[in-house]
């Protein structure tokens, strides 16, 4: 493989990467974006902090895992299954352990 198309096939999988956390953290945003109960709780944080924070996060681990694997093995198949690993370990952590921060509906 061509050292050109093993850096552009780095670049492809970190912009799957960060597609892949970001649609994996949608759903999990959503209630602060649109406020719940009368768009009472609305945090439009998640928009300017964790939404760069997931979709670097989202495309930096996946490429530093291509780059080491590359780097040390000298074969783009395992590359691949490395960074599509740290894809699939990133989102499994990202959905399990990230939760936005939620106000009670009903405050007395």
């Amino acid at each position: 493989m061509k050292e050109e198309l093993k850096g552009l096939a780095g670049f492809i999988v970190a912009g799957l990467g960060a597609a892949a956390a970001l649609l994996a953290w949608a759903p999990l945003a959503r209630v602060n974006v649109e406020g719940g109960f009368d768009g009472r709780n609305q945090d439009l944080s998640v928009l300017y902090v964790d939404l760069p924070l997931v979709a670097a996060g989202g495309a930096l681990v996946p490429l530093a895992f291509w780059m080491l694997t590359l780097r040390r093995f000298h074969r783009p198949w395992l590359a691949a299954l490395a960074a599509v690993t740290a894809v699939g370990l990133g989102v499994w952590g990202l959905t399990s352990w990230w939760a936005p921060y939620q106000a009670p509906e009903f405050a007395y």
